[in-house]
């Protein structure tokens, strides 16, 4: 059984971990090297995201498998980055993880978030899930996902 929960500081090892797995594995999908965004291998960070209540643990059968990093502020939403464990790569987790974070925070009328050009898996990822490419620079790709919420 998968569940999205909030997570608490006593998970950020553990989600550091799979953290640091998730995205060293880019360098298999366009990545010059090993590396992530900022924080990305840091328990001190996800310590601090949990404390302030941005940080998701991706649960299967109860063990923590993937994370999210997610800000509301109003009407928008922007997830930060979401992450899976390698191991549980093309099982499906990635799309229930964006799903439950558009249940949770349903009030959201607009969900963004960016990824690296290069990184051929999460672009497509993005757009199988309806997001739109609003804006582009030199390194990332930046999408919106617009809710419409019924009259």
């Amino acid at each position: 059984m998968m569940e999205l929960k909030k997570a608490a500081s006593s998970d950020a090892l553990v989600i550091n971990s799979i953290s640091k797995r998730a995205f060293d594995s880019d360098i298999l999908v366009g990545a010059s090297s090993k590396g992530g965004p900022p924080g990305y291998m840091s328990a001190k960070f996800y310590t601090k995201m949990a404390n302030a209540g941005h940080l998701y643990k991706l649960l299967s059968d109860g063990l923590i498998v993937g994370g999210a990093l997610v800000f509301s502020e109003g009407a928008q939403l922007n997830i930060g980055r979401i992450f899976v464990d390698p191991e549980y790569f093309r099982n499906g987790y990635g799309v229930f993880m964006m799903r439950e974070i558009e249940r949770i925070f349903s009030d959201a009328e607009e969900i963004f978030l960016d990824t690296p050009i290069w990184n051929i898996r999460t672009n497509s990822f993005y757009k199988k899930l309806g997001y739109t490419e609003y804006k582009k620079d030199a390194e990332f790709v930046y999408y919106i996902k617009k809710i419409c919420k019924g009259v």
